[in-house]
């Protein structure tokens, strides 16, 4: 069944210190948004009863149909369970979906907030002029989204797209991610591995390599080379048309893509890189609501239970 220019759904992007939810038209138009904060400790219940309680607050005439959740951590295949939200309390195996949809009657779907990102960006953000994309958002961990033949890809089960999480340094000293693998992407891109490496915060060197720094440009040219290392194994891999680069760090972007593009140049054959892009995210800090509508959207036009 198709999309009807009334349809709406709401998007809700789930975070440590703040939930971010908006009413949209099938179109991308945000109709109403609002934010309200994490209840601390975030167990899995205490996160419901906040959800649907801003669920009433921002859709009183219950005109949407379908609500998407973007959740930090991967979600099974099906968009069911969080099978582990990061940083949050008690989170394993939660089957958030099947419980928004009993409070609330609308149909619901989960997906790993990156991926949310990835699907903002592809739908009305950096990403939109391209079919094959990967979006890497570099914050306090290091997340990705593969959006292939303009599908988000997420494998058999649920967990693929983890980027952040593919291997940088074979050294036995590497540093240790959470994963359990040693020397990953994430412990070079990531807020924490800046801090580790420099003693400073992202906006520190950012603020350093605009007034000429040469030690803060040099730190941002050897993390776009870091970086254009882990994603010249990925271009191998997907052959994707844009990489699209989000999250806080993203800020300091003109000084470190320089870098990634002289790496990418230097180490993948032009037939794996033609026409290749590279792109700041454009939607900031709402591409994971907006991908979470998109996520929705979708979900209810497959399930063809659009009309009431």
């Amino acid at each position: 069944m198709e999309l009807t220019n009334e349809t709406q759904v709401l998007g809700i992007d789930l975070g440590g210190t703040a939930i971010k939810l908006g009413r949209f038209g099938r179109d991308g138009v945000c109709l109403q948004s609002l934010t309200v904060p994490t209840p601390q400790p975030a167990t899995p219940e205490a996160v419901l009863v906040t959800m649907v309680t801003a669920i009433e607050q921002i859709d009183l005439d219950r005109k949407s149909r379908a609500i998407g959740v973007g959740t930090p951590g991967p979600a099974d295949a099906d968009g069911r369970i969080a099978r582990v939200a990061i940083n949050l309390a008690g989170w394993q195996n939660v089957p958030l979906a099947d419980w928004l949809e009993a409070k609330t009657g609308r149909m619901t779907v989960l997906a790993n907030d990156a991926n949310c990102a990835g699907l903002g960006e592809a739908w009305l953000g950096a990403g939109r002029s391209f079919r094959d994309l990967i979006l890497l958002t570099l914050g306090t961990g290091v997340g990705g989204a593969i959006i292939l033949n303009g599908n988000l890809f997420v494998g058999r089960d649920g967990s693929a797209g983890e980027l952040g999480l593919i291997a940088l340094s074979p050294a036995d000293d590497a540093p240790l991610c959470n994963s359990g693998n040693r020397g990953s992407l994430e412990q070079y891109a990531a807020i924490p591995a800046i801090r580790r490496r420099t003693g400073l915060e992202p906006d520190q060197l950012g603020n350093l390599a605009q007034a000429g720094d040469l030690d803060a440009l040099e730190f941002w040219r050897l993390y776009g080379r870091d970086l254009g290392i882990g994603l010249s194994s990925l271009i191998y891999v997907l052959t994707p048309e844009a990489i699209v680069i989000g999250g806080g760090i993203s800020a300091s972007a003109k000084f470190f893509f320089p870098a990634i593009l002289s790496e990418i140049n230097r180490r993948v054959l032009p037939s794996s890189r033609q026409g290749l892009q590279l792109l700041p995210a454009t939607l900031g800090n709402q591409a994971g609501m907006v991908g979470a509508a998109k996520l929705a959207l979708e979900r209810l036009k497959k399930s063809g239970k659009v009309s009431r």
